[in-house]
């Protein structure tokens, strides 16, 4: 059985590279094309592919808007020249995203997540996870991957966040997972009455705290309930204070 895809972006030049990179998969068939968000709406509801290829910033109606507004839910590759616009949906639940300007090479590795993902259900599940990777309530749960597969885990079984560079590591009773988004996109995410910043690395649930303590040097650190101790930055350890800490 052949996927069908629907190519949706602004650019006449993205639309058509990609349509002749999409030609070398001979399981994949591109049934039809968007130019702006509006038509792409219409599009989805005609013609029900499998999986979009969407770019975020179109005419009239930017991507995750096109999601939210079609009752057809297929899964999403997201197109985008600006990748801070896509990672945090891509992590938190999104099929895979593509940076502009992309090669045959990474669109083979979104099309063996794409066809990964055809053993899934790709509706409401989807669409709910989109909804909380850029809507305003605090997320619930933080997609990783694990080789192939999109695994979820609940915040409250991360016991703190570290920055590693532009990514950040997730810490759980279990082990830590490397997400490929910022630290302070991240803590944007959170409740702010269960995760504090106590340093400009270190984000951590309040609800793993064992304590914090005053260390030899003088300086307050973080005891978390498995042992782990962290740092905790002067301003921070001032405003924890504040807290009542």
């Amino acid at each position: 059985m052949r996927v069908r895809a629907l190519i949706a972006d602004d650019e006449p030049v993205a639309r058509a590279g990609l349509r002749r990179m999409l030609a070398d998969f001979e399981w994949i068939e591109c049934v039809g094309e968007a130019a702006t968000g509006p038509a792409a709406v219409a599009a989805l509801e005609a013609l029900r592919p499998d999986v979009v290829f969407l770019d975020i910033e179109m005419p009239g109606m930017n991507g995750i808007d096109v999601l939210r507004r079609a009752a057809h839910q297929p899964f999403a590759v997201f197109t985008t020249a600006y990748s801070q616009h896509a990672v945090t949906a891509f992590e938190l639940g999104a099929l895979d995203y593509l940076v502009k300007p992309f090669g045959p090479a990474r669109l083979a590795t979104a099309l063996e997540r794409v066809r990964s993902g055809l053993g899934e259900p790709a509706s409401a599940p989807q669409r709910d996870r989109l909804a909380e990777a850029l809507g305003s309530t605090p997320m619930s749960r933080l997609f990783v991957r694990s080789g192939a597969t999109l695994i979820p885990v609940p915040v409250s079984d991360i016991t703190w966040f570290t920055a590693a560079g532009d990514y950040v590591e997730a810490h759980t009773g279990a082990g830590h997972h490397l997400v490929h988004v910022s630290l302070a996109r991240i803590e944007a995410r959170l409740d702010p009455r269960k995760f504090c910043r106590i340093h400009r690395t270190h984000v951590v649930n309040l609800d793993h705290v064992r304590a914090f303590r005053r260390a030899p040097n003088g300086r307050m650190v973080a005891e978390m309930r498995d042992g782990t101790r962290l740092p905790v930055s002067r301003s921070r350890a001032s405003e924890l204070r504040g807290r009542g800490f």
